[in-house]
C-alpha cells in the first residue's frame, strides 16, 4: 500500500512525493518528504539524493549493452506504522514514526513562499540517518537494468525506463516544491550533464522539465 493517496499528496496547493508507475506494482510513492532534507523515500525504502545522482552516474557511464547489476545499501522500513502518517506529520496533527520525528524537528514552513527544496540538505544526513535509525534497518537490494526488458528493478519494485526517466527528472528539479533559489546542488548538476554525454537505453526519454525531452541526442 502507498503511503501516498490516491496519486498524489498535494498540501497548500503545492506537490510533495508523487506515486510513479511501475511494472510490476502499479503506482508507488517516491521523492523527498521534508524540504530540509535530501533523504528520499521509495515506498519503505529511503536512501539520500546523493546516492541516487551516484547511481544514476554509474548508470550513465556504463556500456549500454551489458546487464547493470549491483547490491545498493538502503534503509528499510518494514512496518508501515514506523514511516508514520505523512499528511498528519505535515498538518501537525499526528506526529506518529520516522515522519512524524522528522516533522516535530522540521516543521512544514508557515510562508507559502518559503516552501521551496533546500538544495543544502545534504548536510544533514548524519542527522537524518540517526532520525530513521530507531524505525529502520540497513539493508541492500539489487539495481538490475535488463535492457531485453527495458526496465530497471529497485529491489521488488521495476519501473519502465520511460518512468525510470521521470524520477531522474524529478530528483533534479527538487521535486515539486523545486530547489530554493531554482537552482539544485552540485550533485544534480553533475547527474544531469553525465546523462546528456550518456547514449545508454535507459535515458532516451529524459526530461528535464515537464515540456521538453530528450530524444535522439537534443536536449
Amino acid at each position: 500500500m502507498s503511503i501516498v493517496s490516491p496519486n498524489r499528496i498535494s498540501t497548500r496547493g503545492r506537490l510533495l512525493p508523487l506515486t510513479f508507475e511501475t511494472v510490476n506494482h502499479d503506482r508507488i510513492a517516491f521523492g523527498f518528504f521534508n524540504i530540509e532534507s535530501d533523504m528520499l523515500l521509495l515506498e519503505h525504502y529511503f536512501f539520500f539524493a546523493t546516492d541516487f545522482c551516484e547511481l544514476v552516474n554509474d548508470l550513465a557511464q556504463v556500456n549500454a549493452e551489458a546487464e547493470f547489476r549491483i547490491s545498493w545499501s538502503v534503509f528499510n522500513i518494514e512496518h508501515r506504522s514506523n514511516v508514520g502518517d505523512l499528511m498528519g506529520a505535515i498538518s501537525g496533527e499526528r506526529h506518529l514514526g520516522f515522519l512524524g520525528d522528522t516533522y516535530l524537528k522540521y516543521p512544514f514552513p508557515r510562508k507559502q513562499e518559503d516552501f521551496k527544496q533546500n538544495p543544502t540538505g545534504s548536510s544533514k544526513q548524519a542527522e537524518f540517518a540517526e532520525m530513521i535509525a530507531p524505525y529502520a534497518t540497513r539493508i541492500n537490494i539489487p539495481i538490475v537494468a535488463s535492457r531485453e526488458e527495458n526496465a530497471i528493478a529497485f529491489g521488488e519494485y521495476h519501473f519502465a525506463a520511460r518512468s525510470f526517466c521521470e524520477l531522474v527528472g524529478y530528483v533534479w528539479r527538487g521535486g515539486y516544491p523545486r530547489w530554493k533559489g531554482e537552482s539544485g546542488p552540485e550533485y544534480v548538476k553533475e547527474m544531469k550533464a553525465r546523462v546528456d554525454a550518456s547514449e545508454h537505453w535507459l535515458f532516451e526519454d529524459i526530461r528535464w522539465n515537464e515540456n521538453r525531452v530528450r530524444t535522439n541526442g537534443s536536449h
